[in-house]
């Protein structure tokens, strides 16, 4: 009897790729799968092809559900309930569908696009995992793929320019892998994530590499090339490349349709000599990945299909459990990222500046915080400013109000952020740094339990508004600087997060500590990321730091040392820190 006989596997973004190869791998050992994804005809292809490898004699099927987005939630219900009406009991959920996502500095990131890469990424994960327990029993395992770049080592946080939404959902789905290892346990389903760094595939040939390869001749120019000119023809160019060459009547239609009264011979003359610099840099930065691992090979998708299923072995995934593995085959060398408190620097004087709290208070200790440093700003000369957000509880709006000069506003808008922004500049002064609390963690019970509304809320107040704050942040310390990145050198300007905490207590469980893990595994990889960004491509001095109060033995939060962070992110001593992520209550 095959291994996987008589078993069942799902397997998610599956018509092609390493879904697919997962797919293959299950079928071949005696398994029936079920495929999905968004597009019919490569599902309808790799059912045909999938259901040729049924070994002979074994009663196996291929199901196909098309048109199924991950991060569509009636899609999902529906395709899950029609299994369970079915009859049908799942046994493994490989969770691979996934996503580029925009490809850019997260000044230029659509935050459209920014959300959508969340929600395939990350909310198409966890509402997959949540829906599946319908048609799970107890020996269940969920089998989450991610990539090495979210993942730490101690005090390092591993960076992926022009990847922040890609990044930030990457490092929650590994955290979020952990949490559902032990909500799960009562039910006897086991989670497990994998991380098997570079693999042989389209998507980074044609896609990932290519387009970093053009963002950086965005960030650097090109010949007479503005920043806006080659991002308008970068999308047509990389279409033009092809396995044997270049389309060259490609780059000349291009050329046309962006000429706008330009030479038209002489602009197809400069795309093509774009072109061949995007694909000599993209051919370097493959080159000098593969030189971070020991033997210079991307894994084979067979490969990483192979390792899918070794942990969906009974005993090895009863030993690996709620852990991220492997320990992937690259070395990464980075500087490090995460400290505890923050360098201490001389009291600031911020006389005449101004600093915009926007607050997305959960409980009384939340505003009590925002009190406490706003109040340490005023006390220093500046002026403040505290955009309160929607959602936060009435009591804590009239609270914060009552002390500062307060608005309560959308923050989720970025339209209004960006409006209110101006407003404070106007009426305030030059804003000095913008600081978002993100409040605690509610106290949800179990994530898995949540419903689609409730994990969505919590998504848009720990990495969205984050996220969205942080940008309008961005444009507010240089106006024009997403479409003109030349405008951000040598800019200054702070952004510091805050939040979420973790829980409080001598009696807080493994359980809370991971569901604010999360949350915080989103944060710690997009704020790196980004500050890479700032610093090492766009040549800025703005830096963006997040501060995670809390400590892992259930100690209280002290906000001055959160005071002294905040005079650390505003002095000069800010732009050259290696380290953006504190845990300033920690003293490990």
């Amino acid at each position: 009897m095959l291994k996987f006989q008589d078993k069942v596997a799902l397997v998610t973004g599956s018509g092609t790729g390493i879904g697919k190869a997962i797919a293959t791998k299950f079928v071949e050992n005696g398994a029936s799968v079920i495929i999905l994804g968004r597009r019919k005809e490569p599902l309808q292809e790799a059912a045909t092809e999938l259901e040729g490898k049924i070994p002979q004699g074994v009663n196996a099927t291929v199901k196909i559900f098309a048109g199924v987005d991950v991060a569509d939630e009636t899609a999902m219900n529906e395709m899950f309930d029609t299994l369970k009406n079915e009859g049908t009991n799942v046994d493994y959920i490989i969770n691979n569908a996934g996503v580029s996502g925009p490809v850019t500095c997260f000044a230029n990131a659509p935050l459209d696009e920014f959300k959508s890469t969340i929600g395939i990424h990350l909310t198409g994960t966890f509402w997959g995992s949540v829906q599946a327990l319908k048609v799970m029993k107890e020996g269940g395992k969920i089998i989450t793929i991610s990539t090495f770049f979210t993942e730490e080592r101690p005090l390092e946080q591993r960076p992926y320019r022009f990847r922040s939404p890609y990044t930030a959902s990457q490092g929650a789905k590994n955290r979020l892998a952990e949490a559902m290892s032990w909500e799960l346990t009562d039910k006897g389903i086991i989670s497990i994530a994998t991380n098997p760094g570079p693999v042989h595939s389209d998507r980074i040939y044609k896609t990932v590499y290519p387009k970093a390869a053009a963002e950086f001749m965005r960030v650097s120019g090109f010949e007479d090339l503005s920043p806006v000119e080659v991002e308008e023809a970068k999308d047509d160019l990389l279409e033009c490349i092809l396995a044997d060459g270049v389309d060259k009547e490609g780059i000349a239609k291009t050329a046309e349709k962006l000429a706008n009264g330009r030479d038209v011979a002489k602009l197809t003359e400069t795309f093509t000599k774009l072109l061949e610099q995007i694909q000599k840099l993209a051919g370097k930065i493959q080159n000098n990945t593969s030189h971070m691992i020991a033997d210079q090979e991307f894994l084979k998708q067979t490969q990483v299909a192979e390792s899918v299923l070794n942990l969906c072995d009974d005993k090895i995934a009863e030993i690996l459990n709620g852990k991220v593995i492997p320990g992937d085959r690259v070395f990464y060398p980075v500087r490090p990222h995460i400290g505890t408190t923050t360098p201490g620097v001389h009291q600031p004087d911020f006389a005449g500046k101004a600093v915009i709290f926007t607050v997305d208070a959960t409980d009384k200790a939340d505003s009590e915080r925002v009190e406490f440093l706003a109040d340490h700003v005023e006390k220093n000369g500046g002026k403040v400013a505290c955009f309160i957000s929607k959602t936060t509880p009435t009591e804590i709006q009239e609270q914060i109000s009552g002390k500062f000069h307060s608005h309560v506003v959308d923050i989720t808008n970025p339209e209004e952020v960006e409006r209110w922004l101006n407003t404070a500049k106007t009426n305030i002064g030059e804003v000095l740094a913008v600081i978002h609390t993100t409040g605690k963690l509610p106290e949800v019970g179990k994530l898995t339990e949540l419903t689609r509304a409730g994990w969505d809320e919590l998504v848009a107040k720990f990495i969205v508004t984050p996220a969205t704050v942080a940008q309008r942040a961005l444009e507010q310390f240089v106006p024009g600087g997403g479409k003109d990145p030349r405008l951000y050198k040598d800019a200054k300007g702070a952004i510091m997060i805050i939040g979420p905490d973790l829980p409080v207590g001598r009696k807080t469980t493994g359980t809370q500590r991971a569901q604010v893990e999360v949350f915080r595994g989103a944060l710690r990889p997009f704020t790196t990321t980004v500050n890479q960004e700032l610093s090492d491509v766009l040549k800025s001095k703005i830096r963006m730091f997040s501060v995670f109060p809390g400590t892992v033995t259930g100690g209280e939060p002290n906000n001055e040392r959160i005071a002294d962070a905040i005079n650390f992110l505003v002095s000069d001593s800010a732009a050259s820190s290696a380290e953006v992520t504190f845990c300033v209550d920690e003293s490990r």
